[in-house]
This record gives C-alpha cells, structure tokens and sequence, in this order.
C-alpha cells in the first residue's frame, strides 16, 4: 500500500480505518460523495449440508433469488460456494465445477455491477470460475493448493489469503493449541494465536502480491473457527485492530459461526443477534468486508457503524432542523 493509498485521518478516540478493498480497478464501499462503508460479501452456497439450513441453495432457481434479494438488500460480493467447509461427503473437483461455475456464468449476466467471489481452495475450480467471471477467489483453507494463488495472480483477480493453524480442508478442529505469547513481557499470554495469524497472513499476502496479485486485491482473514476453539475467535476478534492493521483489507467470516453459537449457547437458526454485535465491534476496529447470510441486517449496522466513525453522513438528518 502506497502513502497515497493509506486510509484518512480519523476523530480522536476512533481506531484507524482499515485497508480499502480494490477489484478490477474499482474500490467497493465508496460513496460517489466520498463516504465509506464497509462492504457486505453475501453467501451462496450451492450446497445440500451447509450448517446453516437457509443458505443450503443447490437449486438454481433459490440460488439466483438468493443472489438478487442480496444485491436488492446491499451486498456488493457475492460469495459463491461448492463444497461445505466442515465434514462432509466428499465433493470432487468435477462436481464443485459443475455446482459453481454455470452459476457463475449467469450472475456475470444478470448482475454485471455484482463482484463474484468463488469459495475455493483448488486450483482447477479457481481457473473455471475466473473463465466465467469470477473477481474473487476466496481460499478458506490457507493455501492448501499452492498454485490457486498463482492461478488469482495470472489472471490478475483478487483473493483471499485465510489463517487456518495449518489444518486441512473440510477438518474440524480438535484440542488445538498455541503457544503463548510474551512469556518474558507484559503481553497477554493469549497472542498466540494472534502472532500465528499475523505470520500466516503476513506471509501469504506477500506470496499474493509477488504472483501478480494487486495489493488492494488482496484480502486476508483470521478465519474464525476454522484450526480453532472458540476462546481463540474470540481473542482474534478482540484483536481485530492489530490485524487490520496488516495493510491489506480485512475480511471478517463471522456470520452465525459456532463461536458464537458456543458462547451465547445457540444453535445457528438463533445466532444473529450474537453475529450482528461481533460485526459491529470489528467493523469500529478496521474490519473492511464481512461475509454474511443476513444481507439487510448485516448492511444496517456497518452503515451505523460508518456514520458514527463520521466515515458517512446520516441517510437523513432532520431532528432539530425541520
């Protein structure tokens, strides 16, 4: 990130703006005034055992009523995915293809101004999908395929760098551990997991860029849950200035996770009052893009959120004047 590119001063008190997120030459969350809010990434998933029922959409016909009502309710991304992150029957490469890319194809069609993102972590998915239209390539597992980044890098789209602990695709995490941070200092002990995602990030963001990624495009995300317990989202949520502070736009996937399911003791049906408070924290701490199956909602509050940052007006600001 050039000086030209840092984020402008903010109000005393409030902690510095994030990285902004550019793709194919277009910064996402600016306002033709100015303004800047953080941007919305809507989830498709084109899958039958999701761990949230309503967003399991393999028919095309809900699919692409889920992809326009999220255009409709402020999403700018689309995120578009084959396969359930978690355990599962096994999904081929061949079958994600055919789940992923025909859909992509059409969304390019019918909602041209839409950026597409495909949630993947194979390389051969990732080159399909850039074919169709993809802008984005989101690889939740932290480089399991080394080449996808190159295949992002070639074909000059964004994508997103993940923290995973050094787990497998489709694994849960099981006793995971850390080691703890600033033994011999005043630090919190629990930075742990906090100096592992910034190394992890740090590196393949580098890895991005050196393939021909712009650095704008690229995104990095601590990746709650996944190679993690839920006492470690939690500390990387508390810790989200530090990782917005990385110099490349923040992606936060947060929505209805298990770690808010655990500590509010909630199934993921119930989760969004406890997604929406998370939001906004991280959003007030640099957070720039969150991945959301509530689209309305999820756009109120980073709105809010921007106007008390005095990131952007008010939509109306009558009382007391009129």
């Amino acid at each position: 990130m050039t000086a030209a590119d840092a984020p402008a001063a903010v109000a005393p008190g409030v902690p510095a703006a994030g990285a902004p997120l550019v793709l194919r030459g277009r910064e996402l969350g600016r306002g033709a005034d100015g303004s800047v809010r953080a941007v919305v990434m809507a989830i498709v998933n084109r899958t039958t055992d999701s761990f949230y029922a309503p967003a399991r959409l393999a028919d095309d016909a809900a699919a692409l009523e889920a992809a326009h009502r999220a255009w409709e309710e402020g999403a700018e991304i689309l995120d578009v995915g084959g396969v359930r992150a978690g355990v599962g029957p096994e999904v081929d490469e061949a079958e994600e293809i055919r789940r992923v890319v025909p859909f992509v194809a059409r969304m390019r069609e019918a909602l041209p101004d839409l950026v597409l993102s495909v949630d993947t972590w194979r390389a051969g998915v990732a080159r399909e999908a850039i074919a169709a239209g993809a802008d984005l390539i989101n690889d939740t597992w932290a480089g399991h395929d080394p080449r996808l980044v190159e295949v992002a890098g070639a074909a000059g789209v964004g994508v997103v760098c993940s923290h995973t602990g050094g787990a497998a695709p489709r694994t849960d995490p099981y006793r995971v551990e850390y080691p703890a941070a600033g033994a011999d200092t005043a630090r919190d002990p629990r930075d742990g997991v906090l100096d592992d995602a910034v190394a992890t990030l740090r590196r393949a963001a580098a890895r991005a860029v050196a393939c021909g990624v712009p650095p704008a495009s690229v995104l990095v995300d601590p990746t709650h849950d996944f190679g993690k317990n839920t006492w470690h989202s939690l500390h990387l949520l508390r810790r989200t200035q530090e990782l917005a502070g990385l110099g490349h736009p923040l992606l936060m996937a947060l929505s209805r996770k298990d770690f808010v399911g655990e500590t509010l003791g909630l199934p993921p049906a119930e989760r969004l009052e406890g997604t929406l408070a998370a939001t906004a924290l991280a959003t007030w701490l640099g957070a720039r893009v969150f991945r959301a199956h509530d689209v309305r909602a999820t756009r109120r509050v980073l709105d809010m959120v921007a106007a008390v940052r005095d990131e952007a007006p008010p939509r109306a600001a009558l009382r007391g004047l009129a």
